[in-house]
């Protein structure tokens, strides 16, 4: 295991930024800190960088508790959503600045940064001033600056925050395959979860100072682990419930089915309704049968390739799901509707967190 949290916590005043948090990296491994804002991703990433001590806890890396070595000497790499470049030296410069700063001598320095333009797509932008830069390209440049010392942990706090979003979105796929292709090990913060699902291995969300889940991005997203994460991703679709009967749950909404296989009866869950998992019929179709709801369409939103659509049930809160356009119907809001749910699309978390 080449980085390993254990039992992390850290205190600003009477703040408590971090709560006994722990996991580990695998060498090559990408793995991202998700969370809202304050929620101590980035106080940990300053932590494991050596910019911050923790109160209690470790770091250790290579299985050497790092804490006494001091940020310089820790041969991590760091880029910020600023990029920080230095507005005074041209690309050439900026990417150089840290094989300079371990004075690798001026013909490794060379070979690495022409090394590393050409893998963020910038070969021929040496001499290029940072100022003539759009934001993609400084975006590239702070990259290639960071691994140019080929550093064996590299470390981005929201890296893609400051770009617009057609440009984030487009740079996510060309993170990842930069990341992968030269096998770093990547500690990466965002509040983005499209950013952190499409770039991370693994994700840590966390919460309040505190790991809420740790997985494989689909694992996170088809089956979270509490509340919290649920509404973090957007899944809005909610309520309590309780284990009825084998494959069925009673909900606010009624009674739904459901795999019940790691629950008893009784047993108190939180149930969750994919926004995909739902197909809608007009009132009165001759097909009534299965897991189905009554309700009345709220609001219909046309998203190109898909439809929100907002139901409010006969009874519980109301639910939002996701359409392909060919499967929509011309139903208008305020009309009644019949709510088809596939089974596997209804999850069951433990009960209200």
């Amino acid at each position: 295991m080449l980085l390993s949290i254990q039992g992390v916590t850290k205190r600003f005043g009477d703040q408590l930024a971090l709560n006994d948090v722990s996991f580990e990296v695998t060498e090559g491994e990408i793995v991202c800190l998700l969370g809202p804002s304050g929620c101590g991703k980035t106080t940990l990433l300053r932590i494991v960088a050596g910019l911050e001590m923790p109160d209690a806890g470790q770091v250790l890396f290579d299985g050497r508790d790092i804490g006494p070595v001091p940020p310089h000497r820790r041969d991590f790499g760091l880029m910020f959503q600023d990029f920080a470049l230095f507005p005074h030296k041209n690309v050439y410069d900026n990417v150089a600045f840290g094989p300079h700063m371990k004075d690798m001598g001026e013909e490794r320095i060379e070979e690495q940064v022409q090394e590393v333009l050409a893998l963020v797509g910038l070969g021929g932008f040496e001499r290029r001033g940072v100022n003539e830069l759009s934001g993609g390209e400084a975006q590239r440049v702070a990259l290639a600056r960071s691994l140019a010392t080929h550093p064996r942990l590299l470390m981005l706090d929201e890296p893609l925050g400051s770009l617009d979003r057609a440009l984030r979105e487009r740079l996510m796929t060309e993170l990842r395959d930069i990341l992968t292709g030269v096998g770093v090990t990547a500690l990466y913060v965002t509040h983005d979860q499209a950013e952190a699902f499409a770039i991370a291995d693994r994700a840590v969300v966390m919460n309040a100072g505190r790991v809420e889940q740790i997985g494989p991005p689909e694992v996170i997203y088809r089956r979270p682990a509490t509340s919290f994460v649920a509404h973090f991703l957007g899944l809005t679709n909610l309520a309590e419930g309780q284990i009825m009967d084998r494959g069925l749950v009673a909900s606010a909404w009624g009674e739904i089915r459901a795999d019940t296989r790691d629950h008893e009866t009784g047993d108190q869950v939180s149930v969750l309704i994919r926004p995909e998992a739902a197909r809608l019929t007009a009132k009165g179709s001759e097909w009534m049968g299965g897991n189905t709801l009554r309700g009345r369409l709220v609001a219909r939103s046309f998203r190109g390739g898909r439809y929100k659509v907002q139901v409010q049930p006969e009874t519980g809160p109301t639910l939002t799901f996701e359409l392909a356009v060919v499967d929509a119907l011309p139903i208008k809001p305020g009309e009644q509707v019949v709510v088809i749910l596939d089974p596997a699309g209804v999850v069951l978390l433990p009960g209200a967190d």
